[in-house]
């Protein structure tokens, strides 16, 4: 994978260039990810798994149904930030001079954004037809999501603190 990281990370390195340019302070370029993924996660990630488990487990149906609207809503904006979160942890990686692909924290986010895409896609299908069975792996592939994403966020730390 060293020879793709290299290629990867020589594709990146005129737009890291760009932000360069900029003179945007070391401290932003090297803590400005995980400040804003942060937020995404932990804001974002746990009102999406809150309104989803509220949507599912309401009694009242006016409740349940405000709770699944705002999980629609806020689920597919908190995986676009993702996934552009992600890109920009590759951007502060080229341009602080770091490897790409190799830390824990890269393996983690590849496996959030992969099961974010599978439970996106269990979602748009209409869980199959509305098949209890999707609904419940829906459910539960979302919360073992926002797990691993919190093991993310340790692993980010663990990696900014390391460099």
């Amino acid at each position: 994978m060293t020879e793709f990281a290299n290629k990867l990370a020589e594709t990146l390195q005129p737009i890291a260039d760009q932000f360069k340019s900029l003179n945007v302070p070391e401290s932003v370029t090297h803590w400005g990810h995980p400040f804003f993924m942060g937020i995404v996660i932990f804001a974002m990630g746990s009102f999406v798994a809150i309104s989803g488990w509220r949507g599912r487990t309401a009694t009242e149906p006016e409740i349940a149904n405000k709770n699944k609207a705002d999980h629609r809503k806020v689920a597919p904006l908190m995986t676009v930030f993702l996934a552009t979160g992600y890109t920009g942890g590759l951007l502060s990686l080229v341009m602080q001079g770091e490897p790409l692909l190799e830390s824990p924290h890269f393996i983690t986010g590849s496996v959030v954004l992969t099961l974010l895409a599978i439970n996106g896609a269990i979602s748009l299908t209409g869980f199959g037809g509305n098949q209890p069975a999707l609904r419940n792996v829906h459910a539960y592939l979302g919360s073992a999501i926002v797990v691993l994403l919190i093991t993310h966020a340790f692993l980010g730390l663990k990696l900014g603190l390391s460099i």
